[in-house]
């Protein structure tokens, strides 16, 4: 449970996605209220049926900034001030600079980059002045390996997220708002299961030190650990979740 006297408010973006979903489900059964932010509305409804009265679905594109206002408002009014924010949304794009379109660039880094900027900065007033709140951004192992198999525009825009995330976390660490990221490396999503080939599956296995890609709960489990009470103390932090494919 939160720890507060009302239960808290979570705001997940990317809900619609297998990390989405598994983190929406997990921070419900740990009692917070959540607001799901997706652009598949029908995905994000069928969620919030799911979620029995506990989740909001609010539908949106991300690359937008009116529209991402107009989610954090709608979540708001409906379910009170956002505590909690996961800047789970993300595209993935496999293209190496050479292929990589000015246009594709663009839109890897409003969706992975701009859209976390523009929650944090929107939500970041109210955590303050209430002197609690918890961001989580989701970094990837590209931006410290340079993409084993991504490209360039989506490590690229992991990496400026970690850097936003040390940014955010130092300005707020004041006020009781902590802003960390989990670096997750080849969950069971779609990105692995169906961008994949199987022969690249078969190769990141056999690096993998675990023998296994990392199942969309233990990613949640992380998300749950940095958004409680318990983990004031740990701001500006990048979670490794990668079955020891890289140390640092």
């Amino acid at each position: 449970m939160s720890g507060a006297t009302q239960p808290r408010v979570a705001l997940v973006t990317g809900a619609a996605g297998t990390m989405g979903e598994a983190t929406a489900r997990r921070l419900v059964a740990d009692g917070y209220r959540v607001a799901l932010a997706d652009i598949s509305a029908q995905r994000i409804q069928a969620l919030e049926a799911a979620l029995d009265g506990a989740a909001r679905a609010i539908p949106g594109d991300l690359s937008d900034a009116k529209q991402i206002e107009r989610i954090v408002a709608d979540a708001e009014g409906a379910l009170g001030p956002i505590d909690i924010l996961v800047n789970n949304a993300g595209i993935l794009s496999n293209h190496k600079s050479a292929d990589t379109t000015l246009a594709e660039w663009r839109r890897v880094l409003a969706i992975n980059l701009d859209a976390a900027f523009m929650l944090s900065r929107r939500v970041l007033p109210g955590m303050k002045e209430r002197r609690f709140g918890r961001i989580v951004n989701v970094c990837s192992l590209a931006m410290k390996s340079g993409g084993l198999t991504a490209g360039t525009a989506y490590t690229t825009s992991k990496g400026a997220v970690a850097a936003l995330t040390f940014s955010l976390a130092r300005e707020s660490a004041p006020f009781g708002v902590t802003v960390n990221a989990i670096s997750p490396a080849y969950v069971k999503t779609p990105m692995v299961t169906e961008q994949l080939t199987e022969a690249q599956r078969q190769a990141l296995l056999a690096q993998i030190p675990v023998g296994r890609f990392c199942e969309p709960e233990e990613f949640a489990h992380c998300v749950a650990f940095l958004i409680s009470p318990l983990s004031g103390f740990i701001t500006g932090e990048v979670l490794d979740l990668n079955g020891g494919l890289h140390f640092d």
